[in-house]
């Protein structure tokens, strides 16, 4: 794979050796801007109230079954009082929002800076549109102001949003909130791979990690598995 100019200047200043007063510069100014994201966000995102948090692809086209199932799921758990938080793209992430937003329920969107994304998409509610540059700011509002995630096909972030979620459950630096993973077809072979490798040939989970999450093929089974996980509680939503 060839490098462009861009990457190499990158791995070029990775190795730059910096004096004490570029480090305190550059680091001083990060923290600044990460605390200004955080402070934004704390102040939008608590105003809400309970949500769910959908994942999925960016690149689920609005003919893709499961673009469409994303936009039923979104519809009802709106209907059930349940704001819908996404990452505020296209693909599933637009889905999501356009099935709160036809439910009439609340439309979240945090969106990341990226150079191939252009903005939040057309169904997030204009006061609940939020931008961050650092994906790990992102990601904390996506688990914090969650009471329960949904997560479609997709790949890297998706991933990687959804292992976010089963470790902090895990380690219990957050609640037991429900998982639910849609689409057996999709999912089935990494969970199988959990099972098998990481589980029963090296021991590297233990069994009830097996019992996180929820692993469902439509929109009523999806919503459902919220719905009931919280009927347990004697707790709803506020509409």
């Amino acid at each position: 794979m060839s490098m462009n100019k861009f990457e190499k200047a990158r791995i070029e200043r990775a190795f730059k050796q910096k004096d004490w007063h570029d480090i305190k510069t550059e680091d001083s100014w990060h923290i600044l801007k990460v605390m200004s994201e955080m402070v934004e966000g704390f102040d939008t995102m608590a105003k809400i109230g309970p949500c769910v948090s959908i994942f999925g692809s960016a690149r689920t086209k609005p003919e893709d079954k499961y673009y469409k199932l994303t936009e039923e799921i979104a519809y009802k758990i709106s209907k059930l009082g349940f704001g819908v938080i996404s990452g505020g793209g296209p693909g599933i992430m637009e889905a999501a929002n356009k099935g709160a937003k036809e439910a009439g329920g609340k439309s979240v969107g945090v969106t990341i800076r990226l150079p191939f994304e252009d903005g939040g998409n057309k169904y997030i509610d204009h006061d609940k549109l939020l931008e961050f540059q650092f994906f790990f700011v992102r990601k904390l509002m996506f688990i914090k102001y969650a009471q329960g995630f949904v997560v479609m096909p997709g790949g890297m972030g998706t991933m990687d949003e959804f292992f976010e979620a089963m470790t902090l459950i895990q380690t219990k630096k957050i609640g037991r909130f429900p998982i639910v993973l849609v689409g057996k077809d999709f999912w089935g072979g990494l969970l199988e791979w959990l099972k098998q490798t990481v589980l029963e040939k090296f021991g590297n989970i233990s069994r009830e990690d097996m019992d996180l999450f929820t692993l469902v093929d439509t929109a009523d089974e999806a919503v459902e598995a919220i719905d009931n996980y919280y009927k347990k509680y004697e707790i709803s939503p506020n509409l």
